[in-house]
């Protein structure tokens, strides 16, 4: 069915957000709001999964040893200013 609506600012950008945020149609966020609020249930979601790649250190790096390494060269940094 095809209807026009008038939304209010603020459900625009909220809307806006998720259609950022699932990367999916405008049409398809807005029926899926619709149907959550009325149906009094939540819809089920797909667990986010963040993708993983391999990657590895150089030899002789230490990944302790990183925030170390990262105040020391804001130390030197910062010594320079002086």
């Amino acid at each position: 069915m095809r209807t026009t609506l008038t939304l209010d600012p603020d459900v625009v950008a909220l809307l806006e957000k998720e259609v950022h945020r699932t990367r999916r149609p405008f049409k398809q966020v807005v029926n899926q709001a619709v149907r959550r609020a009325l149906s009094g249930r939540r819809v089920a979601t797909l667990p986010y999964v963040l993708p993983t790649h391999r990657s590895e250190l150089m030899p002789g790096v230490d990944p302790g040893a990183l925030n170390r390494l990262a105040d020391e060269l804001e130390d030197e940094t910062l010594s320079k200013l002086r």
